[in-house]
């Protein structure tokens, strides 16, 4: 099958790149590297069946050649991370709003399948948990950036949905929560990454806020089996689906455990979240996927734990840093 990535340099983006050459699929990865990077993917690049572009989605003469020739489009490219829709709001407004239109137009222009990447972040402050795909968006004041993001990404998700309804565009929509693995960045924000890097560097393991926060954190390996299988399904086509772990723990907690695994003799440090980002700064105390809607149609339940993916996370992160 001929497969196009958008954002496919990016963490989750080549991870699933590198899912789909296996399976002897034509990979096609569009990406300017605003967040991803050529090392992501690099060791796909020989590769027969895979060809990377580097070139923005809002490059529309570029994009329609790319949506074209392709059979299916995952959409990843997005701006993402707190602190870079904090520090560039803009930016994320107008790559999350104008990039995911010309994909969708064109995909609906040529009817190809899309499978529309979203996020937990949709839910916004909403407080009823779990969250299940049915659920309000409760959105902060536009006075504050943070909420920027899950507000362009829930105005994607009405956008598919319209281009489903009025043109029949096959599109499957997938929230994602607190998706970790290799690969990932911690320079916007990520904090398993971030925790990691820190006690394998024996520097002060930075908590924002006062850590009481719960996250439910899922191995990229699952969310990539999910979406692919997903894809294949007709009757995940006009639907929204959560993907993620029902397995919740604090954020302190969180770097406690990172601290103990990577035997380091770091700190735990409190940092308030003005301090972080910005005066006024939002987060969520819990955020927790029901995700009974995606078990139900492709039998999903996550296979790798949080320890054995943070184990998996530190070896890589040992290697990367060359610390034994």
């Amino acid at each position: 099958m001929n497969i196009l990535i958008t954002g496919g340099a990016g963490f989750i983006g080549s991870h699933l790149s590198e899912t789909l050459k296996k399976r002897n699929d034509h990979v096609v990865v569009i990406d300017d590297l605003s967040t991803g990077a050529y090392s992501n993917i690099a060791h796909l690049i020989d590769n027969k069946n895979f060809h990377f572009i580097v070139d923005t989605i809002l490059n529309r003469d570029t994009l329609e050649r790319l949506v074209q020739e392709s059979q299916l489009i995952f959409h990843l490219a997005a701006s993402v991370g707190v602190r870079r829709i904090v520090d560039k709001p803009v930016n994320t407004i107008e790559t999350n709003v104008l990039g995911t239109h010309a994909v969708l137009s064109l995909a609906a222009k040529y009817n190809r399948k899309v499978v529309l990447f979203s996020t937990s972040e949709v839910y916004g402050k909403n407080n009823k948990l779990p969250y299940r795909e049915s659920d309000d968006c409760v959105f902060g004041t536009t006075l504050k950036s943070r909420w920027s993001y899950g507000c362009t990404k829930a105005l994607d998700e009405f956008l598919g949905l319209a281009y489903h309804k009025e043109s029949g565009l096959p599109i499957v929509i997938v929230r994602v929560f607190n998706t970790i693995g290799p690969r990932q960045t911690g320079r916007y924000g990520m904090v398993v990454p971030t925790f990691i890097r820190q006690a394998l560097k024996q520097e002060p393991i930075t908590v924002f806020g006062d850590g009481t926060q719960t996250r439910c954190f899922t191995y990229v390996g699952d969310l990539v089996n999910a979406v692919i299988t997903l894809s294949s399904k007709k009757e995940a086509e006009g639907e929204i689906f959560n993907i993620g772990s029902t397995e919740e723990i604090t954020i302190k907690e969180l770097a406690q455990k990172i601290k103990e695994k990577t035997g380091s003799n770091s700190s735990i440090v409190f940092i308030p979240y003005s301090d972080a980002y910005e005066e006024g700064f939002e987060d969520m105390l819990k955020r927790r996927p029901d995700i009974s809607r995606i078990n139900k149609l492709i039998g999903y339940e996550p296979e790798v734990s949080l320890d054995e993916a943070l184990d998996v996370i530190i070896s890589y992160e040992r290697r990367i840093l060359n610390i034994d």
